[in-house]
Parts: C-alpha cells; sequence; structure tokens
C-alpha cells in the first residue's frame, strides 16, 4: 500500500529550486519504499514560482500561513535568514517536522532562545549542513573515528569560491566567517566529535573594494583550538580562479587522508613532468550534488521516524557560535574564546 508524504517548500529562489528538482529525482526512491511524495511550494515572488512549480509539477500555495495549515508531513524552509525564526514556529506549532536551511536565525542570541524553546517542545527540527552527507567527509569521519589515522596533528580545511556573490548579499550576510566557513567549523566539530575553545582570525580584502566598504573580508583564517589540545586551521576565500575548491585534509600520527582529492581539485602541480586531468566545480551546487540529495533523503527519513537528526539546532549554534568568536577576533585582532563574545546582530 502506496503512502502519501506531503513536503512544503517554502521559497524557490537558488537553492530552494535546487531542492524542489532534487526531491523530484528522489520520488522513484521512495515509491520503491512505497511512499509517494507530493511537493507544494509558497513564495512571495508569485510568478516565479508558479514557473518552478511547472517545471517540477508541484502545487502552488499562496503564502507559507495557507500551505502549514494543509496538512504537511514535512517542510523545507529556505528563505531569507530573517525570516527562519518564525517560519520555523509556524511549522513547529502545526506538528509539521522542520528542514531549515542555515543559519537559524539573524544572531546566536536568539538562536539560542529557539534552540532552548525547540527542545522543550520536542520538536523535530534539521538543520542544512550538506558536507555531513558528503561520500568523502563521510570516509574521513569513518576512518578517523575507526582509528585507522591515529591521533591527529594537522588539520587544514578549505573552502575557496571561484568568485564572490554579489555585495549587495555580502552586506547583510554577517561576515566571510559567518557565511562561508560555518560549514568548515561545522564539519571539523562532527569530524572529530570535539568542541572548539578558542579561535584566531586574520582576513584581507584584495579584490573588489565594495567587499571591504561593506565591513567584509574576501580572504580569511581561522585557527581553531579544540577542547582536547588539538589545531586546525580554516582557510576561505572568494577568490579562487582556478574554480569552486572545498578540501579537507587529515594527518594523523599513523596514516592521513585528503577529501576533495579527486579530478575536481582545482590546483596544479608544479613538479616537472607531472600532468592530470582536471574537472574543476564553479560552484558549490556542483560540488555537493550528490550531498545535497542525500541530506534530503535523511531529512524524509528524520520526519518518518526512520533515523535520528543527522544535524540539529544545537550543532547549528555551536557551529554559529564558532564564526562568531572567528568574526570577533578579525575585528579585535584578538584570540576569541567561543561562547564569550559579544553577540552581534545583523541586519
Amino acid at each position: 500500500m502506496t503512502q502519501r508524504f506531503v513536503v512544503g517548500l517554502v521559497g524557490v529562489g537558488r537553492i530552494g529550486a535546487m531542492h524542489a528538482q532534487n526531491l523530484v529525482e528522489l520520488k522513484e526512491l521512495f515509491a520503491e519504499r512505497g511512499i509517494e511524495l507530493e511537493l507544494r511550494i509558497t513564495d512571495v515572488a508569485r510568478e516565479h514560482a508558479l514557473k518552478i512549480c511547472e517545471q517540477v509539477q508541484a502545487r502552488y500555495i499562496p503564502s507559507a500561513a495557507e500551505l502549514f495549515v494543509q496538512g504537511l508531513d514535512a517542510c523545507i524552509i529556505t528563505t531569507g535568514t530573517a525570516t527562519h525564526e518564525e517560519l520555523i514556529r509556524q511549522a513547529v506549532a502545526h506538528g509539521v517536522p522542520v528542514f531549515c536551511e542555515k543559519p537559524l536565525t539573524l544572531d546566536s542570541e536568539s538562536s539560542a532562545q529557539l534552540v532552548d524553546d525547540l527542545a522543550d517542545s520536542g520538536a523535530r527540527v534539521q538543520l542544512g549542513f550538506q558536507r555531513r552527507f558528503d561520500p568523502g567527509y563521510l570516509e574521513a569521519r569513518r576512518r578517523f573515528r575507526g582509528g585507522e589515522l591515529g591521533w591527529l596533528h594537522t588539520v587544514r580545511s578549505i573552502t575557496a569560491d571561484q568568485f564572490p556573490p554579489p555585495v549587495e548579499f555580502l552586506a547583510r550576510s554577517g561576515g566571510l566567517f559567518r557565511d562561508c566557513a560555518v560549514h568548515d567549523f561545522d564539519i571539523l566539530r562532527w569530524l572529530t566529535g570535539r568542541e572548539v575553545i578558542e579561535v584566531y582570525a586574520c582576513g584581507s580584502n584584495n579584490g573588489d573594494p565594495a567587499i571591504g566598504a561593506v565591513g567584509d573580508v574576501d580572504s580569511g583564517v581561522a585557527l581553531l583550538t579544540f577542547d582536547d589540545g588539538l589545531t586546525a586551521t580554516v582557510h576561505v576565500t572568494r577568490y579562487n580562479g582556478a574554480g569552486h575548491d572545498v578540501r579537507l585534509e587529515l594527518q594523523g600520527s599513523r596514516a592521513s587522508v585528503m577529501v576533495g582529492l579527486d579530478d575536481s581539485y582545482a590546483t596544479a602541480s608544479a613538479e616537472p613532468g607531472y600532468t592530470r586531468t582536471a574537472h574543476p566545480h564553479e560552484t558549490f551546487m556542483e560540488r555537493f550534488d550528490r550531498a545535497y540529495r542525500q541530506e534530503l533523503v535523511a531529512f524524509i527519513e528524520f520526519a518518518l521516524g526512520a533515523r535520528e537528526n543527522p544535524c540539529t539546532p544545537a550543532e547549528a549554534l555551536a557551529a554559529a557560535l564558532i564564526a562568531d568568536a572567528a568574526q570577533e577576533s578579525l575585528e579585535t585582532g584578538q584570540a576569541v574564546r567561543v561562547g564569550q563574545q559579544p553577540v552581534v546582530k545583523r541586519d
């Protein structure tokens, strides 16, 4: 007997449209499990939303309020950050399991309050950190947790965009460490199972002067200290002309492993006589294409009660607090203890 499973999608900008298409591609997978996925979409940009609905054969709903009262089985939120908290609270009030793209709210203070409220209510809310579903990161975690690498002495994480997003976005993003490096901070906590206790960060702005004019940097590095003494570096940039490059290097006392060392590796070798075929990605959506689909599979399974929450609101808050510390360190030039820095409200 087939079970109908209704998914509401709030917001169909670039990320939302990708999720809509991925849900279409997952219909066959879930049909084999006896589950019929049905998609309903809402967005304030009505004409655009109608076009997406036509492409993915979804039903358009005029507002989020109307969407939540229709008996959804799950809801995906991909709107602007300023709307996340209210939409999460609405969905939870209707008993709907939620997937929300990061971050939870505009600042860590309000995120902390929301995390507490969600914990008290027993709500089912998953946050979007897609690297947790990438095959390379999963394998690196397995090798480390299984003891194959021994103890770690060197950890390097790199997130290098090929080109920056619009300056208008950067003006309200909260800065390079909150917008971009937060994915590195999350994956390092998730992979090592340790907490970051201190951050020292610095950055530069040698690209578009407009990025500096809105108070951001286009490249930066953060030195993280974990609670067991392990240190790690996180390098981020908006200007990697060779292509979108996301990597993680773990060097241990027994062995080493690198995530992202494949044909998409956007770096050339300077060694004489060495050649390879390179096919670098242009954006994060290509780099994590498979991971985004697996993330939705996990969410639907979570909403069905078939698995534990793969990324809780509390974990998203932990990554955000590291990003806050990095931003504070960037601005002050001092090392900052995580969780003790001022909370900076974003527009």
